[in-house]
């Protein structure tokens, strides 16, 4: 079983990179090319004008080419994550997934470059002739001790910055998180005695930014595989014998008896409960090994309640992870032209997380973690990866730093529009869908697929699954599926299969039939055929979900819409006060998420209907923990036309402001205008979108939306999350035909959010209930 799921995950990552164009990147023009007017212009004869300029003034390269936004993933392959010198080919993926994590979280273009030399000095001179092309470079996978010399010798010969993220990443998010930790426990960094298991490069930079924050280097005893680093060893390099200490008896063991702080980035269960047991007071300890720490979670609470733990995982409090720092500090770099990156620049970003996490948390942190409030204590250290802050937060403390150290060549006076631009680069809202995953992540709900006789169902099932996601529950014949899993290697082992037409569930069917008759006995159905109709496997899905072994439904693969909905209909019902459903995509785009509505249920909606689906969709967008900002659409604009169609949006804007006067809302107005604020603020300033992001759009009727999201899909190249359905009772949503497993997946995290949701409002309320009534009882009394 451990193998078929090995086997499926090693397969799932082989098919991530090499399916469609192979790979994680591409590049993209950034100007027009499509006429022979612009193609003259990007290349001859337009382009010799800027190669004058710049031959001119060498420093014009940055204002005429893409340098100053260029960083070079630079690796040798000799140190590639846990796998040791695999060759620079074998690393090339993860320069391309560090590539893809600067782009993401800090909107920096990177070219990944595998050079195939081991001499360090070579090495140097084959980096130092690229400093032309590049405004920084990021070193990365190069195994000690040549990665010292050779950051040593870059920073010395180039003008650029430069940065070792093995060494230096986990360094400076390390080091805020010690701040405060020790802040916490109540004790001075100049009084920390530490013990560090692990002595490569990460932990020797380590070392060094703790001593610049205060740590002595007296109070720091070094271990490696071989034992402690003293003096009396042979064959120790210069970086390690900074650390030597004058005695030879020192075991881990010993070492960590009455020490503050363990620091690890060694090998999994080398400490013990006991040897935490043994450290001071309010101890600290880093246990940042990957994937098992130096020792687990659960024993170091286990063993001393008192313990503030950091480890390297997600699934624990205070992740130590790079990615809080490479992206934000390289953006801070290149937006001031630093010519290096100094220790002034890394202390500022230790420092400026270590603030952050201080500060009251954004509520899309919080749903990303199913907490209502996460706040600075012992399980709350360093910010959290998805803060959409961090940006806006690190990069300008790191280009201050920069300006006041004198590396930076260009200076800042208005940060505000400086941290401004930071979020516009990204938009505050670009991180929806990890958030969405985390947040599912936290609190896994039951879903039931009801056509798991199929490949793509089976596919996203077992990644639901294997990712936290979800429990899922699936229907069918177990024979047939289980042949389907094992003709496309699919791991179902651990998942339920229940076969609603099986004799075995001949008493749940009647169970079953009987609540389904009493709720359609004056509609149509009799008793025989409420009991009949629960062998369908979408009307058994559903009642599983109104009758709590479930909690959501995901259907409609291979049926039409209208037949996988009516089930839903019929035993789940709308929500409260919902007179009709209605059907949104989020589509995952450039400018950010964008919810259109609506996309697959009613045809041509009143203006009634209409100003109700918005409000549908605007309580959606709230549950994501956006603000919902509202255009509904048509071809006219404020009146521009009298046709009815436009006076049936502008009548339903009016009695959507009329219901609900705090929504950011307006119409009628043609989709373009919608995104063109120059435009809008130009001709129409008393539009209460003005200078708004638009995130919402509202269609006229069922044909302008479905094209719409299925123009911006499949033309537009952006990711589609749909269709969520919206106004139901209980979580039912409705696959369009022939979802890709991409989709299933997403939808499946849609739904354990809305599962989420309406289970705390149904807590919530119980609760609300249950104080009224002991209130009433007073009373009485």
């Amino acid at each position: 079983m451990l193998d078929s799921k090995k086997n499926s995950k090693r397969q799932d990552a082989l098919d991530y990179h090499a399916k469609g164009r192979p790979g994680k990147i591409e590049v993209i023009p950034t100007k027009e090319t499509k006429s022979q007017r612009d193609l003259s212009l990007a290349y001859s004869p337009g382009v010799a004008e800027p190669c004058l300029e710049i031959a001119a003034n060498p420093e014009d390269v940055y204002k005429y080419t893409a340098k100053g936004n260029l960083v070079a993933v630079i690796s040798n392959g000799t140190a590639v994550l846990g796998l040791g010198d695999i060759g620079p080919e074998a690393g090339k993926p993860v320069m391309e997934g560090k590539g893809v994590l600067f782009k993401v979280f800090a909107d920096i273009d990177v070219f990944d470059i595998e050079i195939n030399e081991k001499d360090p000095e070579k090495f140097v001179q084959i980096v130092k002739a690229l400093e032309p092309t590049f405004g920084g470079i990021n070193l990365e996978d190069i195994k000690a001790p040549e990665c010292f010399y050779i950051e040593k010798k870059l920073k010395e010969q180039l003008s650029i910055p430069i940065m070792h993220d093995d060494q230096h990443g986990t360094a400076i998010i390390s080091a805020a998180a010690l701040l405060n930790a020790a802040e916490l426990q109540k004790k001075k960094m100049d009084k920390l005695r530490l013990v560090v298991n692990g002595a490569g490069a990460a932990a020797l930079s380590c070392l060094h930014l703790y001593i610049e924050l205060g740590v002595k280097r007296e109070n720091i005893l070094l271990f490696d595989s071989k034992g402690v680093i003293h003096k009396g060893r042979t064959g120790i390099d210069e970086g390690k014998l900074f650390f030597a200490t004058e005695e030879s008896h020192w075991t881990l063991e010993s070492a960590l008896k009455n020490a503050d702080v363990f620091i690890g980035l060694s090998v999994g269960n080398v400490i013990t409960p006991a040897m935490v047991k043994s450290m001071a007071k309010n101890p600290i300890v880093f246990a940042m090994a990957n994937p098992d720490p130096e020792i687990s979670y659960e024993d170091a609470m286990g063993a001393r309640p008192d313990v503030i733990m950091a480890t390297g995982r997600s699934d624990y409090p205070n992740q130590v992870n790079n990615v809080l720092g490479f992206p934000y500090i390289f953006r801070g770099a290149l937006d001031v032209r630093a010519k290096k990156i100094n220790e002034a620049m890394k202390l500022a970003a230790v420092r400026a997380l270590a603030e952050l996490a201080k500060t009251p948390v954004p509520d899309i942190v919080n749903m990303a973690y199913n907490q209502k409030n996460i706040s600075f204590g012992n399980e709350y250290i360093i910010p959290k990866p998805v803060d959409p802050r961090l940006l806006s937060t690190v990069a300008p403390a790191v280009a201050k730093a920069a300006i006041e150290s004198g590396v930076a060549q260009i200076n800042i006076t208005d940060w505000s529009a400086y941290k401004a631009e930071l979020d516009k680069r990204l938009g505050q809202d670009n991180q929806l869908l990890r958030i969405i995953g985390s947040k599912a992540r936290k609190e896994p709900k039951r879903i039931v697929f009801a056509e798991a006789d199929n490949q793509k169902i089976l596919k996203a099932a077992s990644i639901v699954y294997e990712e936290g996601i979800a429990y899922p529950i699936l229907l069918g014949d177990p024979n047939k599926i289980q042949q389907i899993a094992d003709l496309n290697n699919i791991d179902i082992t651990d998942i339920p299969v229940i076969d609603p037409r099986s004799a075995e569930m001949d008493e749940q069917r009647e169970k079953f039939g009987e609540i389904f008759f009493k709720k359609r006995q004056r509609k149509g159905y009799n008793q025989y055929e409420s009991y009949k109709i629960m062998k369908d496997r979408n009307h058994f899905g559903c009642m599983m979900v109104e009758t709590g072994q479930a909690d959501a439904v995901l259907s409609g693969l291979t049926r039409n819409y209208a037949e996988a909905i009516r089930p839903a209909l019929q035993i789940i019902g709308t929500e409260e006060g919902v007179q009709k459903i209605a059907g949104m995509y989020l589509m995952i785009t450039k400018k950010g998420p964008l919810f259109l509505a609506d996309t697959t249920v009613n045809f041509n909606p009143t203006a009634e209907e209409l100003a109700d689906i918005a409000m549908l969709v605007a309580k959606e967008v709230r549950n994501f923990n956006l603000v919902p900002r509202i255009a509904m659409l048509s071809f006219s604009n404020f009146g521009s036309s009298d046709a009815p169609e436009a006076r049936l949006v502008a009548e339903a804007t009016a009695i959507l402001k009329a219901k609900q006067p705090n929504l950011i809302v307006d119409g009628e107005m043609q989709a373009s205008l919608a995104f063109n604020k120059e435009i809008l603020k130009d001709n129409y300033p008393f539009s209460d979108l003005v200078d708004q992001d638009v995130n919402v759009l509202i269609f006229p009727n069922l044909t302008a939306g479905n094209v719409a999201y299925n123009l911006l899909k499949d033309v537009g190249g952006d990711d589609a999350i749909g269709p969520v359905l919206l106004g139901m009772k209980k979580p039912v949503h409705v696959l369009q035909l022939g979802s890709s497993v991409r989709n299933i997946v997403n939808m499946s995290l849609i739904a354990v959010i809305d599962a989420q949701t309406k289970q705390h409002k149904n807590i919530e309320e119980e609760v609300q209930r249950s104080k009224w009534w002991q209130k009433l009882k007073k009373k009485k009394r």
